[in-house]
């Protein structure tokens, strides 16, 4: 099924847009370029990206022409299922952006703002065919290595180690100490390089995919610390994802190995930086969903996929690109445009979500980890970091509240996701945890000795025999009692199991 649409012999370099009318107060300027198409970049699409995809989606239906940074062309393929159409079709659609016609004429080269998201690198992202089954391969075989019980054991440590900073303030931003951090420790642990957590590496892995006039030269801090722990591994393998990748029988090459661990590292932190704290505000703001979960009727699982459907943590990905002219959505699309892969837009599509506030609980169908040969290969990862460091959070913090009206939320939006700002909270005071217990409202009282609360049982004692009296003797004369001597003696009862027991306990 397909959103409606109205047909365009066009393609998005040839598309006839109507310009708004000069001085137009329903239009501002700087949200529209060349030939009127709309761009998704600028003050108007960072305040309200949301509004702009469904503005095209009113205008153009499910495909629709709009503009990246630096006014470059591109499908903005807003419909559920002409998205899956899309990356399930390989043999129509192809994310080697080599092939892209902006890339190709230098429209979109190198010092593009998004050069560090599209430009083509040796990972199984950008490859086709068997080269991408040979990288592919090489990822999925060192993710199915991972301990999965102990990635969660040591999420609720570091989810313990950062909530014990902050216990005894009583107050917290839980996005810029906690949704921003967590993510990024567990990940610098799972790739092997923990020493390298810092809070330049969490800036530069938000600022790169932002878009900005410094992407590129965090994407460069980034890929340095990667290609350090690639030479360290080549040289001392230990147990950790760097590891195993270098070690997958595809044998990766060293820029290979690297750039496929800057896609896992910024991949998985982004996206669970995002549902993180996405997951929090709802339950801060929404009474009825914080009393389902706190209630038992929602599990934080559930909570977690609901948030991928309203709020996933990538809004949108750049891109696919036509390897020959064919139709989407009714629009005529060129061999060599690009598109944008709308995630967002797609997830509250009127076609599948006539009603928004329908609970999606045990739908997966989202298109929040994309889809077809290039799903997201560590989203089971991601569910993981989210889940368990909600779920460590809300018990360690049960009383958390927002502090600050829900209107004076503030969001930084861009093409590629919108996160908060920050997210004020406060919570009654309470002593930190031992890092490694499981997370818990209060701190138990250390342990007292065991011991028996009961008397132990008493060993039997025979009654005193009668002693018997010689009727020729004075009453008033006392005789002493006879020598019982050893045979008199009662015998020594034998302990019972319970005495034993007691006895080998306190180590006698």
């Amino acid at each position: 099924m397909t959103t409606p649409s109205r047909p365009s012999p066009a393609g998005p370099g040839t598309e006839q847009v109507t310009a708004p009318p000069p001085g137009c107060p329903a239009h501002d300027p700087s949200g529209f370029g060349a030939g009127g198409l709309r761009r998704l970049f600028g003050p108007e699409a960072d305040q309200d990206l949301s509004g702009v995809y469904e503005e095209l989606r009113a205008e153009h239906g499910a495909v629709a022409p709009a503009l990246l940074h630096n006014d470059v062309r591109v499908w903005a393929v807003l419909g559920h299922s002409e998205n899956l159409h899309m990356v399930r079709t390989p043999s129509l659609y192809t994310r080697d952006s080599r092939q892209w016609s902006a890339v190709r004429d230098g429209t979109a080269g190198a010092d593009h703002p998004l050069a560090p998201v599209f430009t083509w690198q040796p990972m199984c992202s950008f490859a086709e065919g068997a080269e991408h089954q040979r990288l592919r391969g090489a990822v999925t075989g060192a993710m199915a290595g991972l301990d999965h019980r102990g990635i969660r054991r040591h999420i609720n440590r570091y989810s313990n180690k950062i909530l014990n900073g902050v216990c005894e303030t009583g107050r917290a931003d839980l996005v810029g100490q906690f949704a921003e951090h967590l993510p990024m420790m567990v990940m610098l642990h799972i790739l092997g390089m923990p020493e390298e957590y810092s809070e330049r590496m969490v800036q530069a892995a938000r600022d790169m995919i932002q878009g900005t006039t410094t992407a590129i030269a965090s994407n460069e801090f980034v890929m340095e610390a990667l290609t350090r722990l690639v030479a360290r591994r080549r040289a001392q393998p230990e147990e950790d994802f760097a590891s195993a990748l270098i070690a997958q029988p595809e044998q990766l090459t060293d820029d290979e190995v690297a750039a496929h661990l800057r896609l896992v590292l910024i991949a998985a932190y982004e996206a669970t930086a995002n549902l993180i704290a996405n997951v929090l505000r709802v339950v801060l703001t929404d009474p009825r969903f914080r009393a389902r979960l706190s209630g038992g009727q929602m599990t934080v699982p559930e909570a977690v996929e609901q948030s991928l459907w309203d709020e996933p943590p990538f809004s949108a990905m750049v891109g696919y690109f036509a390897k020959q002219d064919t139709q989407l959505g009714g629009r005529r699309i060129k061999a060599g445009d690009g598109l944008l892969l709308g995630i967002a837009p797609g997830n509250v599509d009127p076609v599948v979500r006539p009603d928004l506030a329908a609970n999606m609980q045990g739908n997966r169908s989202h298109l929040a980890f994309s889809g077809g040969p290039h799903e997201c290969p560590g989203q089971d990862i991601g569910r993981a970091i989210a889940d368990t460091g909600v779920d460590a959070l809300l018990m360690r913090l049960p009383d958390v509240e927002l502090a600050i009206d829900e209107r004076e939320l503030r969001w930084r939006s861009s093409i590629m996701s919108r996160h908060l700002v920050e997210l004020p909270v406060y919570f009654g005071k309470r002593p930190p945890q031992d890092i490694t217990a499981t997370p818990r409202s209060h701190t138990p009282p250390p342990p007292r000795p065991w011991e028996v609360s009961s008397p132990l049982p008493q060993a039997f004692e025979p009654p005193p025999a009668p002693v018997p009296t010689d009727a020729a003797a004075p009453a008033a004369t006392p005789t002493a009692p006879p020598d019982p001597g050893p045979a008199a003696v009662a015998p020594a009862r034998r302990k019972g199991a319970w005495r034993r027991l007691l006895e080998w306990w306190r180590g006698h």
